[in-house]
């Protein structure tokens, strides 16, 4: 799976597990998070390594941060790699805490 079609790639929000995910064959890449009355607190996001530099962290990042902010939550980015999307992407910038 060496070419990704991230336009195929699924966000979906795991809310049993608090994470969203992408399914890659056997493989899912997600990003955990927890909530705090209308915040969500994204703590730690994970991309299988074989799928690491295809746009799939990318995909997962704009994903869950537009779900959350459509549920009207607050975004409290713990996790580096989500502060660090937000920080390149300032449109999210005003539904999160700490900007």
């Amino acid at each position: 799976m060496s070419d990704i079609d991230l336009n195929a790639l699924r966000v979906v929000n795991n809310s049993t597990h608090q994470r969203y995910e992408i399914a890659l064959g056997d493989a899912i890449a997600f990003a955990e998070y927890h909530l705090s009355g209308r915040t969500i607190i994204f703590t730690h996001t994970e991309v299988p390594s074989i799928f690491e530099g295809k746009g799939v962290g990318g995909k997962l990042a704009k994903g869950a941060i537009e779900d959350a902010i459509a549920q009207g939550y607050r975004i409290e980015p713990q996790c580096p790699f989500i502060a660090a999307y937000i920080k390149r992407h300032p449109e999210y910038q005003p539904h999160t805490r700490g900007y």
